[in-house]
């Protein structure tokens, strides 16, 4: 076994290496200029995602797809990822953890794009989508669309499951004194009643979870905020300064050197979005839409939301409360923000501790979702139930085992995703503007198009 996570350990340190990241960051930019900046319209995108269009064709609203996909992407990262960002690569990790998700923008706009426009019905009336679809309709590459959707079914036990009920035990363990073995029953009842339902159901849950967990949360990072008003200006310098200077970073602060605050800062930035991974489109072909514009600026919205505000502030809040609070010992990345909430004087844990557990249980109710379609990519509809027990299966598995080893073959699946999704954002980049020019850039966004009737 010791020799199994060394052998997934080195693979995955090999795949989401400086190559991938630079694959990564390279699509996110090459995207961004070749689109005219599509970040440019994220109060659109932002006025689109809340806007009904019931006449559109589709499964779930505009809003309930990006729930969907905000709960698989709003998860443990944003909190613990980027405590462990700063704790690895010092305060100017922040700020290129913050430069990804805005340039991750155009990345998850183009796949947003591209699950509209190669999406398909099924025989049942059910509106199906992704990368696999974008690889076998666009590109003509049947085998590489099997490969993604394998690879996706895979990291659906790793990312989605596993990974996110194993955070969740060993939380109400640790604060409450709970048996993990009881948190992963209740997590698999919870989660049962929840995908039993559908994309429907899952869309109308995320669509309620979502935004009063982010917004619960994003009230505790401004408490914590107020508390820190004094040293918001000093932490925001710190964070400028040290992401480009290879001193010290000062204010108590080890310095790391440029590399390593891009490497992680970067990392965790992809990690937490997931701009590129070829996720996100899964769920946003299902929505009910004119055009392929239109989703494809509410689905770069989700960025937005995950990276550029909440993963913002959980580090402008470790920051300023290392600052604030020398007595906080910031070489461990996994206890920074549990220690920044416990400033909150009553309160502050347990709503730190409510954040971890919805934020992971929205991504289980998320990645379910994905898992499932991929599965049926594979192998057809019937298969649906089968791939249902053995995912809330692996949750209650999840909850009581060490993850080390499905950590690395996790990371390894992940990775594995994106290599096939990013060869179809590139090779597929002229359709994307022209799509784009067609409906954006000549302002046609409230046209209909054939792409969301088939």
């Amino acid at each position: 076994m010791e020799q199994l996570n060394a052998f997934f350990g080195d693979i995955s340190s090999l795949l989401w290496g400086w190559p991938m990241m630079v694959m990564l960051l390279g699509t996110h930019l090459f995207l961004t200029i070749r689109l005219r900046f599509p970040q440019r319209k994220i109060f659109t995108a932002i006025r689109l995602s809340v806007t009904r269009d019931p006449e559109a064709k589709g499964d779930v609203s505009q809003f309930g797809s990006l729930a969907t996909a905000l709960a698989a992407t709003i998860g443990t990262g944003n909190i613990i990822g980027v405590a462990t960002a700063v704790s690895l690569g010092g305060p100017g990790a922040v700020l290129w953890c913050w430069l990804t998700g805005v340039f991750g923008i155009a990345t998850k706009y183009s796949e947003g794009l591209l699950a509209i426009k190669y999406r398909v019905k099924s025989s049942d009336g059910r509106v199906l989508g992704g990368p696999m679809y974008a690889l076998e309709r666009g590109l003509g590459w049947k085998w590489l669309a099997v490969l993604f959707a394998f690879f996706t079914a895979m990291a659906s036990f790793g990312i989605g499951s596993t990974v996110q009920a194993n955070a969740m035990s060993v939380m109400t363990f640790e604060a409450y004194g709970v048996p993990q073995w009881l948190t992963g029953g209740v997590v698999c009842s919870l989660l049962a009643a929840v995908v039993f339902g559908g994309v429907k159901s899952i869309a109308r849950v995320c669509g309620i979870l979502v935004p009063f967990m982010a917004l619960l949360y994003v009230v505790g990072c401004m408490v914590i905020l107020v508390f820190n008003a004094s040293f918001i200006i000093p932490a925001l310098k710190l964070i400028a300064t040290s992401a480009f200077s290879p001193e010290a970073a000062g204010g108590g602060f080890v310095g790391s050197g440029v590399m390593l605050a891009a490497r992680y800062g970067i990392a965790r930035g992809l990690f937490s979005n997931e701009s590129g991974l070829g996720s996100a489109p899964i769920v946003a072909a299902a929505a009910q839409t004119r055009n392929p514009v239109r989703q494809a600026l509410v689905s770069s919205s989700g960025t937005f939301w995950d990276t550029v505000v909440i993963c913002a502030m959980t580090g402008l809040v470790i920051v300023s409360s290392i600052l604030a609070y020398p007595d906080i010992d910031y070489s461990h990345g996994a206890t920074l923000t549990k220690m920044a909430f416990s400033k909150i004087p009553y309160i502050g844990t347990p709503m730190l501790a409510f954040g971890v557990l919805t934020f992971a249980f929205s991504t289980t109710v998320g990645w379910c979702y994905y898992g499932e379609r991929a599965v049926e990519y594979l192998a057809g509809r019937s298969t649906m139930l089968a791939y249902r027990i053995i995912y809330i299966g692996s949750v209650f598995i999840g909850s009581i085992i060490n993850l080390t080893l499905v950590w690395n073959i996790a990371d390894c699946m992940n990775a594995m995703m994106a290599l096939p999704n990013l060869v179809a954002l590139l090779l597929l980049s002229g359709v994307l503007v022209k799509e784009t020019k067609k409906y954006l850039w000549q302002n046609r966004l409230d046209e209909y198009s054939e792409y969301s009737e088939e």
